[in-house]
This record gives C-alpha cells, structure tokens and sequence, in this order.
C-alpha cells in the first residue's frame, strides 16, 4: 500500500476549492472515490447539480443548516453554526480513521483556524488522525507554519494585477 499525501491549497486567490476538486476528479478517473466535506460556505454546495452526478465516486457534504457563508451570518447564527461544522469534524475523523474514501477534501477547514473555532491542536490531531493510504487535501486562505511538519505539499494560489 501506498502512503497516502496531505496537501495544502491555500492563498488568497480564487479556485482553491475548484483545483482541490480537480485533483479529485483526477483521482476518480483511477477508480477512487472521494469525500469532500465543506466548512464555512453554508449548504451551498449540496445543491450543485453537476457535483451530484458524480456520485457515488464523489460524495459532498455540509453539515452547515443555513445557505449562507458563515462569514454573513449574525453572531446568533454562528453560534448555532458552530455546533454544526463540529458535527462535520466529527464525521471528517471518522471517515479518516475508518478510510471510507481515498481521498478526502476538507474544504474551506483552514478557516475554521482563523474564526477560531478550532486551534493549531485539533488541526493537528485532526491530521493525526488519517488512515495512512487516504489523501487528505486542505483548503483554505492561509495555513499556519506550526503545521508545516504534519503535510507533505503546500500549493500556493494567488491573484496577481498586472
């Protein structure tokens, strides 16, 4: 068995979550299925259409109730929202520790570290936790060097103006 990678997509340009679901797509073109659970941009996502039919190969999940991002919603709403992304945590470890997929994305989850609902050690356990032939992708804006030593590549994307 092969060991399986834990890449980081982050930056402040757009289409970290559109190269995350590119790898994936590359990965189910080699027979493996993928789980992509998102943090922090509401329930969105489950409505895509075009993301449903690639099921069963890739599954998406948002354990978020409310359509909006989290970064709309009132103080009220992100406390209940809160209870929901640890609910979405919670299913993220035990899809790693089970390895029921071989690959799984955990979109937007470098975020939860700047809302602060997580830190730098339920990340890291997090990590920890990863049946050791998955690939794990992260995304995010920006991912902290106290992690470097829990991944094995760290993509860049950035929007530059000419």
């Amino acid at each position: 068995m092969s060991r399986g990678m834990i890449q980081v997509i982050c930056g402040d340009g757009h289409g970290k979550t559109a190269a995350a679901i590119g790898r994936a797509i590359t990965s189910a073109e080699h027979e493996k299925s993928i789980i992509m659970i998102q943090f922090l941009k509401g329930n969105q996502i489950k409505d895509s259409a075009f993301l449903r039919r690639l099921e069963p190969e890739f599954k998406v999940f948002s354990f978020e109730k409310r359509r909006e991002a989290f970064d709309c919603l009132s103080e009220e709403e992100k406390r209940d929202e809160i209870s929901n992304i640890q609910n979405g945590l919670n299913f993220a470890k035990k899809v790693m520790v089970t390895g029921e997929c071989d690959v799984l994305i955990l979109d937007e989850v470098l975020g939860l570290l700047e809302y602060q609902i997580i830190d730098l050690e339920v990340l890291r356990n997090l990590l920890g936790a990863k049946n050791e032939e998955m690939e794990l992708i992260l995304t995010g804006r920006s991912f902290p060097e106290q992690l470097y030593d829990c991944v094995d590549e760290i993509s860049r994307i950035t929007t530059e103006k000419p």
